[in-house]
């Protein structure tokens, strides 16, 4: 049990990052995550396809509140917006599984894999730490090699290519319904990189699960129609 003292020392720490805390969100002082930006971050499921056809289920889209906090949890290391985050995303997931439990086939959850420069950047891998907060286990069948260039500002076939040759699978795959896990899926190049990489080892993936997708030009262009009306 923690002695008086240190009990009161940790508290003054923990008030003193709340109150030069601000909200991922909105940018409210003295809160990491306000009230009405949590509320912002519920899932909201849409679906996509990948350039090969493969089915994405995302728990939101990739834009306002949930960008503003994703960013957060990616580029600022505030780690505890992955539980919200991961609530969000565990919604997603838990339909999936419950989908193939229906027809008697075990789901492994595969995170796309971090680069080694991003996970020493961090300290943490993004799309496994969310897949623990939604309350299960990543299985972590797949391991970058190489580097890469950024993906952000490429387009669909510049993603494609960037990414092609950029995973390998671990030996002794194991059988399964094989569900791929991300942060973000844009274009869904990556997804489909590793779903060509572990079919190859003889892996059987059936879908996709992203917390977030970056909206097309026409969901854009709605939802700010939407805005202006209100």
């Amino acid at each position: 049990m923690l002695s008086h003292p240190l009990a009161r020392a940790i508290g003054v720490e923990v008030l003193a990052l709340l109150l030069a805390a601000t909200c991922a969100g909105c940018g409210h002082p003295e809160t990491m995550l306000c009230d009405a930006c949590r509320e912002g971050i519920r899932a909201a499921p849409l679906m996509r396809r990948t350039p090969s056809g493969l089915l994405v289920r995302a728990a939101m889209p990739f834009e306002s509140i949930a960008s503003r906090c994703i960013r957060r949890l990616k580029d600022d290391g505030e780690t505890m917006l992955a539980r919200p985050l991961g609530a969000a995303l565990g919604e997603v997931l838990s339909g999936v599984v419950d989908a193939q439990a229906e027809l008697d086939d075990p789901v492994r959850l595969v995170p796309i894999p971090t680069s080694q420069s991003a996970f020493r950047r961090r300290g943490y891998r993004v799309p496994d730490l969310l897949i623990r907060r939604a309350g299960a286990a990543p299985d972590r069948l797949l391991v970058r090699r190489g580097r890469r260039a950024d993906q952000r500002g490429l387009d669909s076939a510049s993603r494609a290519e960037n990414v092609r040759g950029s995973m390998r699978s671990r030996p002794a795959i194991g059988g399964g319904a094989i569900v791929l896990v991300d942060d973000v899926v844009t274009t869904g190049a990556t997804f489909d990189e590793a779903a060509r990489t572990l079919r190859e080892a003889g892996a059987r993936v059936v879908s996709a699960v992203a917390l977030a997708a970056t909206p097309r030009l026409g969901e854009r262009n709605a939802n700010a129609s939407e805005t202006r009306s209100k």
